[in-house]
């Protein structure tokens, strides 16, 4: 089992990190968490560097990488903020979803307006009473000759409100039956007549923005329905692994930047003086992070190797999402131990970090629900 690079791959860390070092400057996401501004700028860095191609097979314009280079960007760009991965991920997640589930016309119209940055997409499946219980859906979407007519609301969005971004909303399209079979995938403009779009004051993961989406009769073309009327449960699935796998790889890059952070405060600190790693109890809590941020590292890139290797990896990946996650926000709260004050202070980068940590044990499925399917794996049906 080897999970070292290829040279491609080494070559492709290497410009993910060029480009981010460019761009992502730490002035730059300061003022972009500041502000709650989406990274505009960044964005189109990554479509003219041709990043968003490259998950995408030669055949419709990508570059035809496999899901380890996926994590090995998602891990990068998450070096320097988590958040920002969500950006990048949210278009190509949903892009994704549309190249396995769509028809052929489908594909030859959105892919390339993805690739070239004509649009953006993002996610839109939780509502108030519907989160892990994804079969507590209330909005819907009815036919009315050759549109669908979309009433509800939904919230936990995040970047819906982004520049020409169309939201990829489940809603229910038959309501008689179970969500399974009565769910459907459509691809709604931001800016629909109709829709009413609500950013919402977080705590963390400022920037790309979480926002709640209010549907008033919004007119959906026909054409804008992905893989079949019903059909919406089997869409989302298809596209759950890639997205949990390369959600533990962004907990990596998360946790390694607080990581270098808290040894470099360490090592320059003094109090009592000498450095602050010198003492027994700070260099402790930074040898628990490092060994929790490798046995991260290994959990995830075994189970991305799986997937490259067209083995069934949901355990796995449930369990690098599950170990990933937690761990980031562990790493994170020992960072915030070692800075002291400082780490409280929003002039230093440390909080902003603690802050964006604190989600990853909820998006991309809860905890309890990793610890309820890894249970169900091993046999155990729980209810």
């Amino acid at each position: 089992m080897d999970f070292d690079f290829t040279i491609e791959q080494r070559m492709l860390r290497d410009s993910v990190q060029k480009l981010m070092d460019r761009v992502a400057t730490p002035e730059y996401i300061r003022r972009l968490d500041r502000d709650q501004a989406y990274p505009g700028e960044l964005y189109d860095a990554w479509v003219e560097s041709g990043l968003l191609r490259v998950p995408f097979p030669e055949s419709c314009g990508g570059l035809g990488g496999s899901v380890v280079d996926m994590a090995i960007i998602a891990e990068e760009i998450s070096r320097r903020s988590f958040d920002l991965f969500t950006a990048y991920g949210g278009s190509v997640f949903c892009g994704l979803n549309v190249l396995k589930n769509g028809s052929p016309e489908q594909t030859s119209y959105w892919i390339p307006r993805l690739l070239d940055g004509s649009v953006k997409m993002s996610i839109s499946m939780s509502e108030p009473d519907a989160g892990s219980d994804v079969g507590a859906v209330r909005t819907t979407a009815r036919r009315d000759g050759g549109d669908y007519v979309i009433g509800g609301r939904k919230v936990w969005a995040t970047g819906a409100g982004a520049p020409r971004n169309v939201v990829n909303v489940y809603v229910k399209t038959d309501t008689r039956v179970n969500y399974r079979q009565g769910m459907s995938l459509l691809l709604v403009d931001n800016d629909a007549p109709g829709l009413e779009l609500k950013k919402l004051d977080m705590l963390g993961r400022r920037c790309v923005g979480t926002w709640e989406l209010y549907f008033d009769d919004v007119r959906v073309p026909g054409e804008r329905l992905i893989g079949g009327e019903n059909r919406g449960w089997d869409v989302l699935l298809s596209g759950l692994q890639a997205e949990r796998i390369t959600s533990a790889a962004g907990y990596l890059g998360g946790a390694q930047a607080v990581l270098d952070l808290a040894l470099d405060y360490a090592r320059t600190r003094r109090q009592f003086g000498r450095p602050i790693g010198t003492f027994q109890a700070i260099a402790h809590m930074l040898a628990d992070m490092q060994t929790d941020l490798e046995a991260a590292r290994s959990l995830t890139w075994r189970a991305a190797w799986m997937v490259s290797q067209g083995r069934d990896a949901l355990r796995e990946i449930s369990m690098a999402k599950l170990f990933g996650s937690e761990m980031y926000a562990r790493v994170a709260n020992l960072g915030m131990q070692i800075f002291g004050a400082y780490g409280y202070s929003m002039e230093l980068d440390m909080q902003r970090h603690f802050r964006d940590a604190r989600s990853a044990t909820i998006g991309a499925g809860t905890s309890q629900m990793q610890r309820n399917l890894i249970a169900n794996l091993m046999g155990l049906k729980v209810q």
